[in-house]
């Protein structure tokens, strides 16, 4: 079952993402009054996916009024290879569309040999014609990536 994420998912969905080895976690934007905070600015657009009673997907999905942006997907390794990502993506896609957004777009490490081949195949296309830039506001959020 795909549904909305709510706060009340936060435990739930933060130990889905320390199951995933090489998932980067940041000490501030994935507390739980991060994830709050993005869910209240963003309420109908990210999911969790739940199967034998357990949160076994997950996907952080906002906007900025423009474009979306898909963060955080992923899915446990034993439920890899079901359909639970795609209908996570396509179910964030659609509630964009509902809010009138045109584009999305995510970010995958160049490393995440799965995830990239996962979104290849699922249709989306890799920009060769752009830059990603990041510039760090607060050095209190620190990332750990998990082994």
């Amino acid at each position: 079952m795909i549904r909305v994420m709510t706060i009340d998912d936060y435990d739930e969905v933060y130990k889905l993402w320390n199951s995933i080895h090489g998932f980067a976690i940041r000490s501030i934007d994935d507390s739980r009054e991060g994830v709050e905070i993005f869910l209240k600015r963003n309420p109908t657009t990210s999911v969790v996916a739940i199967e034998d009673g357990k949160c076994v997907g997950a996907v952080l999905c906002g906007h900025d009024g423009r474009r979306g942006c898909l963060y955080h997907v992923c899915v446990h390794p034993d439920y890899r290879l079901r359909g639970i990502g795609k209908a996570m993506a396509t179910f964030c896609m659609n509630a964009l569309k509902e809010e009138h957004i045109n584009k999305v777009s995510l970010i995958a490490f160049t490393e995440n040999d799965i995830g990239n081949a996962f979104w290849k195949e699922i249709g989306w296309t890799k920009r060769e014609d752009l830059n990603y830039y990041d510039f760090t506001l607060n050095n209190e959020n620190i990332v750990r990536f998990n082994k």
